[in-house]
């Protein structure tokens, strides 16, 4: 069966439906829910890489550390540097969460 990709209507309401989170119980209880494991396991770790990537580290330490290839490792660096901004905006974001 070939995958259709999602309407721009479906789009649309799911990023409404992530601005509506308000608070990290939310976002669990959420997250839990309409993801995999695999799903949830495999989004974890590219955030772990891009703040490791974010913070530093060279493609081949971060690839160390996390234990993944450097493919996915280059495909994270390539979006926190050329993506939208996604990234860096929630990096910056969640530095000024810790001061």
């Amino acid at each position: 069966m070939k995958h259709m990709p999602a309407s721009p209507k479906a789009l649309k309401d799911l990023f409404a439906l992530f601005a509506a989170i308000e608070t990290q119980r939310e976002s669990e209880m959420l997250l839990h829910d309409i993801l995999t494991p695999q799903e949830l396991e495999d989004i974890a770790e590219r955030w772990q890489l891009i703040q490791a990537l974010a913070s530093g580290m060279t493609q081949r330490a971060v690839a160390k550390k996390c234990g993944v290839s450097i493919s996915k490792i280059t495909r994270g660096s390539h979006e926190l540097q050329h993506g939208t901004g996604g990234f860096k905006h929630f990096l910056e974001k969640m530095r000024k969460n810790i001061r």
